[in-house]
């Protein structure tokens, strides 16, 4: 028996012992409309959810595309600049690789879009030595 069957069958018999039919979809977090749609007439329908995988679209980056791209902005003269400063710098080379829409899903996918250049460490601050409350008043 399938875990659809089984619920549908839970539910029927608490219904059919008085409990109200939201309640019941409620308690088994479903809801009244999803028990509607599993069932055809007296049987259970079956999963209607495709299973396969989406279709490659046609204009999808290849994984040499995107590796052209990751490794351009990893060169020392692009590594510290975002793709909004990288693309016009290509460009003005007359060199064109993919868009800064591309390059920003890119470094997206491979988590570099937050700042990848060279930063200062963080600054040490000393406490303050001076007012120091050392009881009330």
């Amino acid at each position: 028996m399938t875990e659809r069957a089984r619920l549908i069958e839970y539910f029927d018999e608490a219904v059919a012992a008085g409990a109200p039919r939201y309640k019941v979809a409620q308690l088994m977090a479903l809801s009244e409309r999803t028990i509607k749609r599993w069932r055809e007439g007296d049987r259970v329908a079956a999963d209607r959810r495709p299973d396969s995988q989406p279709a490659p679209q046609p204009h999808q980056l290849t994984p040499e595309e995107e590796q052209a791209m990751f490794d351009t902005c990893n060169l020392s003269e692009f590594r510290s600049l975002p793709p909004s400063q990288i693309v016009p710098a290509l460009a003005d080379k007359g060199i064109y690789i993919a868009s800064e829409s591309s390059f920003y899903r890119v470094l997206k996918k491979h988590r570099q879009l937050s700042h990848r250049g060279r930063s200062q460490p963080p600054r040490q601050v000393p406490e303050p030595t001076s007012f120091t409350a050392t009881g009330p008043n």
